[in-house]
C-alpha cells in the first residue's frame, strides 16, 4: 500500500512528525486529499487526550493549554487563511478579482485579526466547557468533521484560480476514495458521539452549505484561503454547538 498520500496529507495540514514523501508532485497532492479526515481525527485525538489529561487544573487555564496544543499541531495554516478570506471579503467590496489580489496578500489586515481572535475566543470559551464539564470526549470530532470538509468541497465546487495547488487537487483527485473518506467520517462522527454525533455532522454540512454558498457568490468557486477559513469556522461552530448539546452553555 503507497502511503506517501498519508504521510503528505499529514505533513501539510499538520506540524506532526510524519514522514516526508519522496517525489513530490501534483498527482500525490490530489491523492493526498482523500487522507486529509484521518489526519483530522489523528488532531482529534491528540486534543481529546490533551484536554482529559489536564482536568485537574482549572477548566480555563487547562483550556488555554489545548488551545495552544490545537494550534501549534497545526502550524496555523487554517487561521492564516481565514485572516486572509476576512480582509478580502471586506476589503473586496464585492468584486471578484480585487478580492482574489487581496487574498494574495501576506499581511493582516484588522478583519483578519478580528476573525482570528473572534475564533480563538469562541474555541477557548467551548473548550473551558466542555473539559469543565467532563464532555471531552467529543473534542474527538470538530478537527476530523472540519477536515471532511476539504474533499466535499474539491468533489462539489469550482477552483475559482487558474493555477495553483487547488487546481492539482482538483484535477487529480480520486473521487470514489475522497467521497468515501468524507462519508467514513460522517459515519464516525455519529458512531464516536451517538445523537449528539449526528447534530454536529449535521451542523458540519450546514456551515458547508452556507460558506459554499457565500464563496460561489463572491468567487464563482474556493480558493486555499476560503477552504481554510471553512475549517476553523467548522471547528469553530462545532465545538459550541458540543456545549449546547451537552447543557453546558
Amino acid at each position: 500500500m503507497d502511503l506517501r498520500p498519508l504521510w503528505l496529507a499529514g505533513r501539510f495540514l499538520t506540524r506532526l512528525p510524519f514522514p516526508p514523501p519522496p517525489e513530490i508532485g501534483p498527482a500525490l497532492f490530489g491523492r493526498a486529499v482523500p487522507w486529509y479526515p484521518l489526519i483530522g481525527l489523528v488532531l482529534g485525538v491528540l486534543v481529546t487526550l490533551a484536554a482529559t489529561g489536564l482536568r485537574a487544573l482549572e477548566p480555563g487555564a487547562g483550556a488555554a493549554l489545548v488551545l495552544i496544543l490545537w494550534v501549534w499541531s497545526t502550524g496555523a495554516l487554517h487561521l492564516d487563511g481565514l485572516a486572509d478570506s476576512a480582509d478580502a471579503w471586506v476589503g473586496g467590496l464585492a468584486s471578484r478579482e480585487r478580492t482574489l489580489e487581496i487574498m494574495k496578500d501576506p499581511r493582516s489586515g484588522p478583519a483578519g485579526v478580528t476573525a482570528i481572535v473572534l475564533v480563538l475566543i469562541g474555541k477557548w470559551a467551548a473548550l473551558q466547557a466542555l473539559i469543565g464539564s467532563g464532555s471531552g470526549w467529543l473534542l474527538a470530532l470538530p478537527p476530523l468533521l472540519a477536515r471532511a470538509q476539504l474533499p466535499l468541497l474539491l468533489l462539489t465546487t469550482p477552483y475559482a484560480r487558474v493555477v495553483g495547488m487547488g487546481s492539482d487537487q482538483v484535477a487529480h483527485l480520486p473521487r470514489r476514495a475522497a467521497w468515501a473518506a468524507t462519508a467514513a467520517a460522517w459515519l464516525g462522527g455519529v458512531l464516536i458521539g451517538g445523537w449528539a454525533g449526528l447534530c454536529l455532522v449535521l451542523t458540519a454540512l450546514l456551515v458547508f452549505w452556507l460558506g459554499r454558498r457565500v464563496v460561489l457568490k463572491r468567487l464563482g468557486g474556493f480558493t486555499g484561503d476560503t477552504a481554510g477559513a471553512m475549517v476553523e469556522i467548522t471547528e469553530t461552530a462545532l465545538l459550541l454547538a458540543a456545549v449546547i448539546l451537552t447543557g453546558r452553555a
